[in-house]
């Protein structure tokens, strides 16, 4: 009775007391100091969390928020899940009640002459790619929006106070910390992810509108320029060819078709058909610099910026790539072998022995045929390698070589299955060539650079093609190989 009426008059026996401070101390145990090696590192785990409060206030505002969901949007506030993601640790934080104001005063500063998201989403201050904001005022990146973040430090040094999160595509007002809903902002969050809707992709071929970009320059979607960052024209050539390939457009303009898809170079490939498709850019160029660290990433800097590579290989490990990663399975199909891929039939015929063994056991050069085997293989294909003519080694009149010309369809003479192409490599063999299955886009690639002793030499031959519209059923190869033009 005597402790119970203390208690009740506020002493607090020496007991409790002493219990009380020994789960104190249990509870917050000092930490040791830690050393960084760099002087980002402290910086880049920093919470979009506010300072903790000892009352526990916010952290009961939040939780009657979530509870009365239903009435959270009439009282113009919102539970901002997306801000669980700050610094990589979605688990074990509280939901936060983030206030909605449709009247920011600072939309006037939102320069978009300044925004370019190109380019990879990493804070400009901690080098961090997580819950990475972009300043609609200077165009910057930081990362985060809470007290300690370098966002909220921003807009207090440079009086910048419009952001938006480059992942979730929501505008706040930094210091305040409050959501920005405003449809003058819709334009800034289709640059940022473009969208197309299913009948907007059917009728991209149908109707040909120019656009014009902020600063009054025009461009046709779809034929938009690249920049070269640093000798990567043979990924920009590769590139404007695949965008010409209308299934392979349509499948990667909708990212649901390979929103499962954990590899980043499908990803950074559909992300840059959708900028170069898109009708409402704020420049007339594109820049493809995040697809060109996802392609240095997956070749493993096979093809990299500031190195000249071949486009030829460029487009084959590509397309080889982004199939093996669209696959369901280790036989499945993808779209890249719906559009690109053919059969091709081989005959290989060789000789059982050289020439020098013949001799050397006396055999009569009659019965060489005798002894020659001959293999029939089908194989698939992506591309066709196409032989161009040697150049004349000779000058005309005038004391000038004469650059020859060749029909394409002389060329193709190679894959009609009676024209004989001999290798040496690996072996001595005639080779025949036959098309048995041609794709519904077929590539071909001239071989103009032979390496000999001294140089690589270019072969200058020109190759005549013909367009032909709306024609019959065409015999495209000899074998009765035939294709609708």
């Amino acid at each position: 009775m005597t402790k119970k009426r203390e208690v009740e008059d506020g002493v607090v026996p020496e007991e409790s007391t002493a219990k009380r401070q020994k789960v104190m101390d249990q509870s917050s145990p000092s930490l040791p100091p830690v050393a960084f090696e760099n002087p980002l590192l402290p910086l880049a785990s920093y919470d979009d969390d506010e300072d903790d409060e000892d009352d526990g206030t916010k952290g009961h505002i939040a939780e009657q928020v979530i509870n009365n969901g239903e009435d959270k949007e009439q009282n113009g506030y919102s539970s901002d899940d997306e801000e669980d993601e700050d610094d990589g640790r979605s688990q074990g934080k509280r939901n936060r009640a983030i206030e909605i104001r449709r009247d920011c005063p600072y939309l006037d500063t939102v320069n978009r002459q300044v925004l370019d998201f190109d380019f990879e989403k990493f804070c400009s201050v901690s080098l961090t790619n997580l819950n990475v904001y972009a300043c609609l005022v200077c165009g910057k990146y930081f990362q985060g929006r809470g007290p300690k973040s370098h966002a909220y430090t921003h807009s207090l040094e440079a009086g910048h106070h419009v952001f938006i999160n480059l992942r979730t595509e929501k505008v706040y007002c930094l210091p305040d910390g409050y959501e920005v809903i405003d449809p003058s902002l819709d334009d800034i969050i289709h640059v940022l992810n473009p969208r197309f809707a299913q009948e907007q992709v059917k009728q991209l071929d149908k109707s040909r509108q120019w656009s014009r970009a902020l600063d009054g320059s025009d461009y046709l979607p779809g034929t938009v320029g690249l920049n070269n960052i640093k000798e990567t024209d043979f990924v920009n050539v590769t590139i404007q060819s695949l965008m010409r390939v209308t299934p392979l457009r349509n499948f990667f303009l909708i990212p649901e078709n390979y929103q499962h898809n954990r590899s980043p170079l499908v990803h950074r490939f559909g992300e840059l058909t959708r900028k170069i498709w898109h009708a409402r850019n704020f420049k007339g160029q594109v820049s493809p610099h995040e697809f060109l660290q996802a392609v240095m990433k997956a070749s493993k800097k096979r093809f990299r910026i500031g190195a000249q590579s071949d486009p030829v290989e460029f487009m084959s490990w590509l397309l080889n790539t982004l199939h093996t990663e669209l696959r369901s399975s280790k036989k499945g199909s993808s779209i890249i072998h719906r559009c690109f891929q053919g059969e091709l039939e081989v005959v290989k015929e060789m000789h059982n022995r050289s020439i020098a063994e013949k001799r050397e056991n006396g055999e009569d050069g009659e019965h060489e045929s005798h002894n020659t085997g001959m293999e029939t293989s089908r194989m698939p294909f992506i591309m066709l390698g196409l032989d161009l003519p040697p150049p004349p080694l000779f000058t005309d009149v005038m004391e000038k070589n004469i650059i020859p010309q060749v029909p394409l369809f002389n060329i193709l003479k190679k894959f009609d299955g009676d024209t004989v192409t001999e290798v040496v490599r690996p072996r001595i063999a005639r080779m025949r060539y036959r098309v048995t299955k041609l794709p519904k886009y077929l590539i071909l690639h001239m071989r103009r650079f032979t390496k000999n002793n001294f140089f690589m030499e270019k072969n200058p031959t020109l190759e005549l093609f013909f367009l032909i519209s709306n024609p019959p059923h065409v015999g495209t190869f000899k074998k009765g190989v035939e294709s609708r033009v």
